[in-house]
This record gives C-alpha cells, sequence and structure tokens, in this order.
C-alpha cells in the first residue's frame, strides 16, 4: 500500500485525531495534500499536532470536540464548511472503553462509551451527509469508520467496548448500502492492536512488539480512500502477526 495518495486540496475531518492512529491518519491525509479538521477531546493536543504537521497554519483547522455532543458536533462541522468550503472525506476515529466485569459497570460509564463510539459516528456522518453528498462535482465523498477486532470476536470485561464496536460496524454495513446510490462511500476498518496511548497506558503489560505501528493502519485508510470511483472498499481488516485478540 502506498504512504501517501493524491488527494490534493480534498478536506477531511478526522476525530480523536490529537495522538494515536488519529494523529497517524492525519499525518498521511496531509502529506497527500489534503486539509484536515483535526478535531479531539482534547483541543490542546490537537492544536499542538496541528502546528506540528501546519506550520502555517494553512491547511488544518485543530477543534476541540465532544463527539458525543449533538451540538458540538453540529458546531464542529459548520466550523469545518466555514473554513474550507466543503467536505470529502470523514474519518470516524475516536474511541474509548471501560475495562470491567459487567456486574461493575455503572450505567454512567456504559453509556460514555457507547455514546463516544457509536452514537458519534451517528452524529457526524449524518451531519456531514448534504457535504459528502457534494463531494467532487456531485460524485459524492466517503465515511471511513474506525472499528476493532472487538467488533468481530469478545473477550472478557469490555462488555461495552464490544457492544459499541459491533454496532459501529453494523452501522457502517448499513450506511454503505443507503448511501452509495448517492455516490458517498462508507467503509468500514477493522484493526487489531496498536502501539498507542489507547493501549499501552492502560496495559502497561502489554509487548510492543506484538502491536502494530498505528502509521501502518494510516496507510490501510488511506488504501480505502485512494479506490477509483468503479470499487469501494466495504470493509477491510488490518492486525499484526501476532494479534492476541485474533484467532
Amino acid at each position: 500500500m502506498p504512504q501517501t495518495v493524491d488527494l490534493n486540496d480534498k478536506v477531511a475531518f478526522v476525530t480523536g485525531a490529537a495522538s494515536g492512529l488519529g494523529a497517524a491518519i492525519s499525518r498521511r491525509l496531509i502529506e497527500g495534500g489534503a486539509r484536515v479538521v483535526l478535531a479531539d477531546l482534547a483541543g490542546d493536543k490537537a492544536k499542538m499536532l496541528a502546528d506540528a504537521l501546519d506550520p502555517g497554519g494553512e491547511r488544518t483547522l485543530p477543534i476541540r470536540l465532544d463527539v458525543s455532543s449533538e451540538q458540538g458536533a453540529a458546531h464542529a462541522m459548520s466550523l469545518c464548511l466555514q473554513r474550507f468550503g466543503g467536505l470529502d472525506i470523514l474519518v470516524n476515529n475516536a474511541g474509548t472503553d471501560v475495562t470491567a466485569p459487567l456486574d461493575e459497570v455503572g450505567v454512567e460509564a456504559w453509556t460514555h462509551v457507547l455514546h463516544t463510539n457509536l452514537l458519534g459516528p451517528f452524529l457526524l456522518t449524518k451531519l456531514a451527509l448534504p457535504a459528502l453528498k457534494d463531494s467532487d462535482g456531485g460524485q459524492g465523498g466517503q465515511v471511513v469508520n474506525i472499528t476493532s477486532t472487538a467488533a468481530v470476536r469478545a473477550w472478557p470485561n469490555a462488555s461495552a467496548y464490544h457492544a459499541s464496536k459491533w454496532g459501529l460496524l453494523g452501522l457502517s454495513r448499513a450506511l454503505h448500502a443507503e448511501l452509495r446510490s448517492s455516490g458517498v462511500r462508507v467503509s468500514a476498518l477493522v484493526t487489531g492492536g496498536m502501539r498507542t496511548p489507547f493501549l499501552l497506558d492502560r496495559f502497561p503489560d502489554l509487548d510492543p512488539a506484538k502491536l502494530q505501528d498505528p502509521g501502518r493502519v494510516a496507510d490501510a485508510v488511506c488504501f480505502m480512500l485512494g479506490m477509483p470511483r468503479d470499487a469501494i472498499v466495504a470493509e477491510l481488516t488490518i492486525v499484526p502477526p501476532q494479534e492476541t485478540s485474533w484467532p
């Protein structure tokens, strides 16, 4: 897979963009010539990344965003359209988790995971849809939903995460079928464990050598985005060779 694709002047909106996979995706998109909204709950980190990737500030727009907030998502999408005049690519990458057995997971914690991982992509895709339909002269833009091997198998103490990621994969499949007639392509990327803070900060006993470089996963996103109009990568799985959560 090429590390960069020709995305010259395309407008992309990436959630969870400030670190880990989101930062790697944002970097690849900017390298490909795209203008990128870096949306993250950690707005200060999004600004720092934007300054590093785009010192002139011409090709990036950092935004603090809670993806589960309908008002916040609408405001962020409005800022994107005001700044760049349209939208071609939406990458729903923001995610969270709670690691605990069912009898210890509270309703608030469960709801937070579902709202971030599933409601957020629904809100942003719905808000982005008019601009995505107008993308590329009306041919349509693309949505990439970052899901997980947690969407296709299960392990203990992650019921909320599994429910949200199975739901996101189902949403992706449904919208792929629903929106392709309008030209909007919807893809799901099922990814295994990565060397990112999402895992390493919470599970210090993990062996980083058994996890994959988020840059390789970002390459997979660019591969999906780079497909010609006569094909759609509706679903793609990328895992490290020693993936511990995969048979």
